[in-house]
């Protein structure tokens, strides 16, 4: 299995999606596990540096953030290596702390199985593959359109002039190609390409898009994405 590393542009959204496919993974499991994975979220958030993959903190300071003793931080800990979510890089001397480096690509590969259920377009960001659907296009690959053409002066042309200036990969991905169907009321109807654009933007772009129809128009308080 060939995994994206949060590495280079895209570094920020793959460490959401990293601590997000954790944080489902959990949901999963048992108590136990699911207290040990939303202690280790909470340290990776706290302390983890992602560039330099390093994980440098004394167990009295993670007890602190854990709200437990030192004894129980000693327990976690040997509990995550032994997953090999964490590996030593730098044994902890009187005087200096520990330093682990996180095996992101075993994490990734221990979740694998909830990969789905945090969205239908997960895995193909986390996955190297030459083969996507065509319906979804890598960010690397996508070509910035220059604006959009404000003649016809419609909601949703002005609309997507100010999506446009607020991420133009976005807009070149997903904004671009929806079509107003019809305003009525305080509601917005778009059409999408496709049933999986449809649902990509309905779940995780739509307050964008309700957001600004509302400086554009803030009667509109609503906004449904149709095929």
């Amino acid at each position: 299995m060939q995994i994206k590393k949060p590495t280079g542009r895209s570094a920020p959204a793959m460490k959401y999606d990293i601590l997000t496919v954790m944080g489902s993974y959990a949901l999963s499991q048992s108590k136990g596990q699911q207290k040990l994975i939303l202690r280790f979220v909470t340290l990776i958030t706290a302390r983890y540096n992602w560039r330099r993959d390093e994980l440098a903190v004394g167990q009295r300071e993670i007890a602190r953030l854990w709200h437990v003793d030192e004894r129980t931080v000693k327990r976690e800990m040997a509990k995550l290596r032994a997953m090999s979510w964490i590996k030593v890089k730098r044994q902890g001397v009187r005087g200096r702390v520990g330093e682990y480096g996180v095996d992101v690509e075993r994490i990734l590969e221990d979740t694998s199985a909830v990969w789905a259920a945090v969205g239908p377009d997960f895995e193909y960001r986390l996955k190297e593959t030459d083969k996507l659907p065509e319906n979804i296009v890598p960010l690397n690959s996508v070509k910035i359109p220059p604006p959009p053409d404000l003649e016809n002066g419609s909601t949703w042309n002005l609309v997507q002039a100010l999506l446009y200036q607020e991420d133009p990969s976005l807009f070149a991905s997903w904004y671009q190609a929806l079509i107003q169907v019809e305003q009525s009321n305080s509601q917005l109807t778009l059409t999408a390409p496709s049933r999986f654009h449809a649902t990509y933007v309905q779940a995780n772009l739509k307050a964008r898009i309700v957001a600004a129809c509302r400086e554009i128009d803030e009667m509109i308080t609503d906004v449904v994405i149709t095929t």
